[in-house]
Parts: structure tokens; C-alpha cells; sequence
């Protein structure tokens, strides 16, 4: 076992994963058996293991997932939902967001929108990407807010620099010519170089209609219609009622 004040110079350096793997193998008869060259190999692994953890633990905190339990491993692939498994798949890669692709889920109330897209935000971090979710009805609240504070352009900018925005809700109430600039603003950021996944229960060819302006209608569809994943969940019994049912 090395001295403290070795122990504490690890620390200082915020080696806490090495530190970790020291006090184990200090107390662990198999690791007396290894070489040198072994244990140092084992200790840097554990330092490189606990910095991606924290990292994803880090990516986590900040996504601020409003189910942040979802996850890809516990999806219902009940057939009324039509889930395509491929596309799941395909999406839990991570692919679409090295590649700036969107992603649009739309469906009925209950049917597992939010759910899934927190669950498909939630394997973005694990992968490693920067991850935002909000509602769309408050973020278009701060927007306004940051309009009058003047911190809006720094608002978007720090928005274009996530990999993913989850934008919950859309087309839940109806938008005005503010909000329907700001959206242009933030997918004009994004478009080509960042993803957005959107959630609504308007089914996306109602959109255009209820952005109510053809002009920024088209601007706006172009920029996340156009080079997204669509998923449309099927079936009017809500999730929540049918998990409640199964619970009882």
C-alpha cells in the first residue's frame, strides 16, 4: 500500500479512480499475484472507467430529463405502439447525431412520447453527447425572458453547442410570431450540425397549418422535417392507465 502522502498527491491530481483501485488491491490477495506492468495496467483502466462514469454522470445532471430513469433497456415493445425495433436500434447507435439527423415522435396523449424520447436522450449521454430537455411552451418562456435581459444570443449559442436538444410537448398551445422566430433562430443554429428530437401529439403533416405562417412554416420545416427520423407511436389507451393496470 502506498504511504498518504503519495495517496494524497493522487488525489491532488484527482486521480480518484486510481486511488480507488489502490485501496482494493491493497486488500485483495489476487492482485499480490500480478506483475508490475499488470497492476498498473488495472489501475489506469480503473482511473479511465471512473472518469467516463462521472462524465456521463455529469451529461446526465445537465440534460435535465424530466423521466430520468427512461431508458433503452426497459422500452414496452407492445405491438399496438408499432415500435419499429430496427429503428430503435439504429437510433440507440448513435449514428443520428454524429450525423446531425433529427428525430420527430409524435402520438397520442399518454401513448410514451416523453417517455421514450428521455429514454433515447438518456443513451445519447451514456454514449457521450450533450444532451438538453424542455419544454416547449417553457422554453419559449426563457426565450422571451431572454430577450428582455438581453442574454438571448448567448442563450442560443449556448444552445447550439449541445448535440442534442429534446423539445417536449411542440404544438401543445398556439404560437405566435415570437415564438415562431425564436424556433427558426435555434433550428437555424442547429441545422447540419446538431440534432433536435421534437415530441408532439400533432402529427407532423398538421404542422405546417399550425405554425399558421407559410413563410416560416416552410423555413422552419425545412430545417427539422427534411433530414429527420420519424417515429409515430399508435394505439388511444394511455401508457400510464396500462401500466397502472399491469401493476395492480
Amino acid at each position: 500500500m502506498l504511504n498518504e502522502h503519495t495517496l494524497d498527491q493522487l488525489k491532488s491530481l484527482r486521480l480518484d479512480g486510481m486511488v480507488r483501485a489502490i485501496e482494493e488491491q491493497a486488500t485483495s490477495t489476487a492482485a499480490a499475484g500480478l506483475s508490475f506492468d499488470e497492476r498498473l495496467t488495472l489501475l489506469v483502466q480503473r482511473e479511465v472507467a471512473w472518469r467516463d462514469d462521472r462524465r456521463v454522470q455529469r451529461l446526465l445532471k445537465a440534460a435535465k430529463l424530466k423521466v430520468s430513469a427512461a431508458c433503452i433497456e426497459d422500452i414496452n415493445w407492445r405491438a399496438s405502439r408499432a415500435l419499429d425495433r430496427g429503428l430503435i436500434t439504429t437510433l440507440a447507435g448513435g449514428d443520428w447525431l454524429r450525423h446531425a439527423r433529427n428525430l420527430l415522435i409524435t402520438g397520442a396523449t399518454g401513448s410514451g412520447k416523453t417517455w421514450l424520447a428521455c429514454a433515447l436522450a438518456h443513451q445519447a449521454a451514456r454514449s457521450g453527447f450533450s444532451v438538453l430537455y424542455v419544454r416547449a411552451a417553457r422554453l419559449f418562456d426563457e426565450l422571451q425572458v431572454a430577450h428582455g435581459d438581453g442574454s438571448f444570443a448567448r442563450r442560443l449559442a449556448a444552445m447550439a453547442k449541445l448535440d442534442l436538444v429534446v423539445i417536449d410537448d411542440f404544438a401543445i398551445s398556439p404560437m405566435g410570431p415570437a415564438e415562431r422566430n425564436d424556433l427558426l433562430e435555434l433550428l437555424d443554429d442547429r441545422i447540419g450540425t446538431r440534432s433536435t428530437l421534437i415530441t408532439s401529439q400533432l402529427p407532423v403533416k398538421a404542422w405546417h397549418t399550425y405554425l399558421n405562417d407559410p413563410t416560416l412554416a416552410d423555413a422552419i420545416l425545412d430545417r427539422v422535417v427534411h433530414s429527420s427520423h420519424k417515429i409515430e407511436l399508435k394505439g388511444t389507451r394511455s401508457m400510464r392507465d396500462a401500466d397502472a393496470a399491469a401493476a395492480a
